[in-house]
């Protein structure tokens, strides 16, 4: 990325829950108080609760809750500074934190229904059964209009190899998605949940510039 990015005032805020319910809530009460999951099985989303014990907030609440591995949250939460403060300058806070919650709520929603799909088809249910966590999906959205919007601009791959930041997109969606293919769902890492962001958030904003369009156009018509 081009430069130093300062810290929005949502990215600030969205940082802090995750942090605060990371060490408050995974790190204090589970590790050391508890000796209990009960954070993560209450609002980590499991696909199960969710169909069959409509428990509708998880696809909402898992985005705010990491495992104790701290890579989980950093890699996220750096993720989250860097592309999210510079489309929160370039959007407002409103539409910002409305793509964000958009992304990750999505995320959630297509691999619940992928991992259906595929429990049906191969009789596995098991990835029904198993917790994602995360902001990965969220985060992974906002790579994807960050590869839209500023789609010139320089970046690393790999802390290494200069590229635009489109071309960057397109090799993350694709490793995520090769990824999924080798792994299935027996992978720790939710991939399809990643794969889901990088949808949901191509799909908002595809939606959001046809209807913005149509809304210019409609009123050029009536002047």
């Amino acid at each position: 990325m081009q430069g130093a990015v300062q810290l929005t005032r949502t990215v600030k805020w969205l940082i802090g829950i995750n942090l605060t319910v990371w060490i408050a809530g995974v790190l204090i009460l589970q590790r050391i108080v508890f000796h209990s999951d009960f954070i993560i099985q209450i609002f980590g989303m499991y696909p199960n609760q969710v169909l069959h014990h409509f428990w509708i907030w998880q696809p909402v609440t898992y985005m705010f809750v990491h495992s104790s591995n701290v890579m989980h949250v950093f890699l996220n939460m750096l993720i989250l500074w860097w592309f999210g403060s510079a489309l929160e300058n370039h959007w407002g806070r409103r539409f910002f934190l409305t793509y964000y919650c958009i992304c990750g709520i999505g995320a959630s929603f297509i691999y619940i229904i992928g991992v259906t799909i595929y429990a049906l088809a191969s009789g596995d249910v098991l990835p029904l059964s198993a917790p994602v966590v995360g902001a990965s999906g969220a985060v992974y959205g906002l790579l994807v209009a960050y590869g839209v919007i500023f789609a010139d601009r320089q970046m690393y791959f790999m802390m290494l190899f200069p590229m635009k930041a489109k071309h960057f997109v397109w090799i993350i969606g694709a490793v995520e998605f090769v990824t999924l293919l080798d792994s299935g769902f027996s992978n720790d890492v939710a991939n399809l949940a990643h794969l889901g962001g990088i949808v949901s958030g191509y799909l908002f904003l595809q939606f959001w510039t046809n209807w913005r369009f149509k809304l210019q156009k409609s009123g050029a018509a009536v002047r």
